[in-house]
């Protein structure tokens, strides 16, 4: 049995890459551990769970429980099922704080994501969190991250080089064509928050996507040729690329993930079934 550590912001994270990817190791039989900023108990993006404000109607109190775009976008039955499961977690409930995991011993480390800017960028901007996976990856702990917590793997710089512990790794992370969908998506159906789907905006005279996901992944690599996108003959290239369909435990084909030695990454919610069952099965090599 593994030990794995999951740090969390203390809001916004996604409820499916958390809570999938802890019910996965769990009933492979790791331990599972968590860490917040302050110790206390982390919430998940609210509207990936209930949906509710996500319509172009949703500002309107009367109106919000009415879900049509928010019925699709919010996080599926299986991770709406895996957080209530969560919820009642002991580990969950009582997480380490980010300042003790200097002396923390883990077996893996996995880092979820989440796009809501107001609890995901201390997360991702935080200094001891980025210390924790420059140490994971030199001490060639297992680490798995999905989405933005690709972000925040990129942006660990270890001290002995100067560069992204992702220097010279390929990985995958959220796509700048699932990024655009789902802003696009969001300036409509959410026009009144119209970034809600991009943590990180450009700035005046940054290139249009400069601060996507991707872009700036891309830019801690060796190379560009380092940043994996599903190939166009790759089997079942349709479901893993339309943004639509998503991978469960006994379905594989919508899921992309990207192994380079003991680092497993991911793209989004749709993948994490097959990311957390890789990544179980890395923890006992």
């Amino acid at each position: 049995m593994a030990t794995v550590l999951i740090p969390l912001p203390a809001r916004d994270f996604d409820p499916t890459e958390a809570a999938v990817s802890w019910k996965v190791l769990s009933s492979a039989g790791h331990a599972v551990r968590f860490a917040t900023p302050d110790g206390t108990r982390s919430f998940a993006d609210d509207l990936m769970i209930s949906g509710e404000g996500l319509d172009p109607w949703g500002f309107v109190p009367g109106l919000r429980k009415l879900k049509v775009i928010g019925a699709m976008v919010r996080a599926n039955a299986d991770g709406r099922a895996a957080y209530a499961e969560l919820e009642r977690d002991a580990a969950f409930l009582a997480p380490l704080r980010y300042d003790v995991l200097g002396g923390a011993r883990f077996d893996g480390l996995l880092l979820p994501g989440g796009h809501r800017a107001r609890g995901m960028r201390p997360y991702l901007e935080s200094e001891v969190l980025q210390s924790l996976v420059v140490r994971a990856f030199a001490e060639n702990v297992r680490v798995a991250a999905v989405c933005h917590g690709v972000l925040l793997a990129a942006r660990s710089i270890s001290p002995a080089t100067g560069r992204s512990v992702l220097h010279g790794r390929r990985t995958t992370s959220l796509t700048s064509s699932q990024e655009h969908l789902a802003a696009n998506v969001g300036r409509i159906a959410r026009f009144w928050d119209g970034d809600y789907y991009r943590t990180y905006v450009e700035k005046p005279g940054e290139p249009c996507g400069y601060m996507g996901v991707e872009a700036e992944v891309t830019r801690a690599l060796a190379s560009p040729d380092d940043y994996v996108n599903v190939p166009k003959d790759a089997p079942d290239y349709g479901l893993k690329t339309d943004s639509r369909h998503r991978d469960t435990m006994v379905d594989a084909r919508p899921a992309f993930v990207v192994r380079d030695g003991s680092y497993l990454s991911a793209r989004w919610p749709g993948d994490v079934h097959t990311f957390a069952k890789t990544f179980a099965g890395m923890l006992t090599e």
